[in-house]
């Protein structure tokens, strides 16, 4: 399919309007993650008229698609082939666009094996804030020609320009997978998922659920790879933390709500409540979390916290000075319905030490690219 290049002319002139009023787009494609970053009122720019796969090739492990095409038609195709989007995006919706899951540049569980969403994206196509058709990177792994700019949109969250269309490398889906569960407590699974993580293990995935308060819970772990390793580790693992096998179909359904955040621990949040984000170093140890806190939740072997608490801004300012003090940062993630929605989402650059030369190269970049701040809508600090 070869959309229009009517519509990408619209898109130019919208853009150059926005500049002449001195305004403000903010880009959204299906809204399912309308939620995420710092919330803003500006005029939209709707990508889904710009939809379709523009190309395909799975001997190659490369798919090229407009931003505004539906993630589930994109995983749809390579499930025809046997492929995925390895790192596992997450859809919070039936309407999730391949452009939206770039710029928010969420990854899912299998992102502690295969990488970030930034680690796939081949190449790009956009419109800068003068309007200007440009593209970077290629269709290749081995591309080298011109900056790498490609990099720098997953995660900006439609902050420095319209993303019309991106080539992302994709893998062929594991030939075998197991899933194991087993109770643990926190520390017991950070030690031991630890030490699995330094052995040649099919570990592709884990997940631990439980209480801040007693440290108890239930570790899920998801070997996947190659037959022979699958159903070689399935009893040494189960053996040392005695855990049992999971039904596949149970299974399923498991990472997939990890995946889209519908576990109890997620959907259960009060109105005064938020969800934390927790990015943490991979050798992190339990962590002393603020005691108004209930549930938690540990991906990424640990390197991902998800922590429930009081949604004001002093649990804030505790949580990020805690993870700022084990080499990581805080963010918050999801707000309860009485929680301030203009509160600050993110931990700021000027928070964390050795920053200033990234924001002279943050500030330089959004000057470079949009310098009548059309994509000035602050989601992102």
């Amino acid at each position: 399919m070869n959309p229009s290049n009517s519509q990408i002319n619209a898109f130019r002139e919208q853009i150059l309007n926005a500049g002449k009023n001195k305004t403000s787009l903010s880009i959204e494609g299906g809204g399912t993650k309308s939620w995420y970053g710092n919330v803003n009122k500006y005029s939209k720019l709707d990508t889904r008229p710009y939809s379709g796969i523009l190309e395909y090739q799975p001997e190659e492990l490369v798919i090229t698609a407009c931003a505004g095409t539906p993630l589930k038609e994109i995983e749809a195709a390579l499930q025809e082939k046997n492929q995925v989007l390895a790192f596992e995006p997450p859809h919070f919706g039936e309407n999730a666009t391949f452009g939206g899951a770039i710029a928010a540049g969420l990854a899912g569980p299998g992102r502690i094996t295969v990488g970030n969403f930034r680690d796939f994206v081949l190449g790009t196509r956009i419109l800068d804030g003068k309007g200007q058709d440009l593209s970077f990177g290629g269709k290749v792994m081995k591309n080298v020609a011109g900056y790498d700019v490609s990099r720098l949109l997953p995660g900006s969250l439609g902050t420095l320009a319209l993303l019309l269309e991106a080539s992302v490398k994709v893998l062929p889906k594991p030939a075998a997978s197991a899933t194991l569960r087993c109770h643990v407590s926190q520390a017991k699974a950070l030690k031991i998922l630890n030490e699995w993580a330094g052995q040649p293990l099919p570990l592709s995935a884990s997940c631990w659920v439980g209480k801040v308060k007693d440290g108890d819970g239930e570790l899920t772990i998801r070997l996947a790879g190659a037959s022979a390793a699958v159903k070689a580790a399935i009893p040494l693992m189960s053996a040392s933390v005695d855990a049992r096998e999971l039904d596949p179909v149970q299974a399923e359904t498991f990472w997939n709500d990890v995946r889209e955040q519908k576990l109890s621990v997620f959907t259960n949040l009060a109105e005064n409540q938020t969800l934390y984000r927790l990015a943490l170093p991979a050798a992190c140890g339990s962590l002393d979390i603020p005691k108004t806190s209930e549930d938690l939740v540990l991906e990424w072997h640990g390197q991902q916290r998800w922590v429930q608490a009081d949604g004001d801004d002093a649990t804030f300012s505790t949580l990020k000075i805690l993870a700022h003090a084990h080499g990581g940062h805080a963010t918050r993630f999801r707000q309860g319905s009485n929680v301030n929605p203009s509160a600050q989402r993110f931990t700021l650059l000027s928070e964390n030490t050795h920053t200033k030369a990234l924001e002279i190269v943050q500030e330089r970049l959004r000057s470079a690219f949009d310098p009548a701040g059309v994509f000035a809508t602050k989601r992102l600090p």
